[in-house]
């Protein structure tokens, strides 16, 4: 039997920068300059933020300033940021069957559309549309 390794955390990125690039062009607009990163897991101060137990609760997180609180004024303190954990994707890949990039577009989308205030339905029909 032959056994490969699990998707790397540059293969997720390569599928988020894949993904984000076959958005809707107003939403992909509305975040220019922000940051995509994969990290393993989320850390625990996140965690403990979101009154979360295990880190594979979280499969992604948008971090910044939403839009809707953003000013001429405000000094930037970093891009805003959406992280991707590679271990909860997985998980949920694994336990759903999930087609990989299909999961890693809609956790990529969902942080989008919360940070923009996106209701539920909202963000079902963006995930639908790829």
């Amino acid at each position: 039997m032959r056994h490969t390794l699990p998707p790397s955390a540059e293969d997720l990125l390569e599928m988020a920068e894949t993904a984000f690039a076959a958005i809707p062009v107003e939403l992909r607009d509305a975040v220019r300059g922000t940051a995509i990163l994969v990290e393993e897991v989320p850390d625990q101060e996140t965690l403990d933020a979101l009154e979360l137990e295990h880190p594979w609760e979280l499969t992604g997180l948008y971090r910044g300033t939403p839009l809707t609180e953003k000013t001429n004024l405000d000094v930037p303190a970093g891009p805003d940021t959406i992280l991707l954990y590679r271990e909860p994707i997985l998980v949920e890949w694994i336990e759903t069957g999930e087609d990989l990039f299909r999961l890693v577009r809609n956790v990529l989308i969902h942080e989008i559309g919360h940070h923009f205030g996106f209701s539920d339905d909202e963000i079902a029909r963006l995930e639908g549309e790829g």
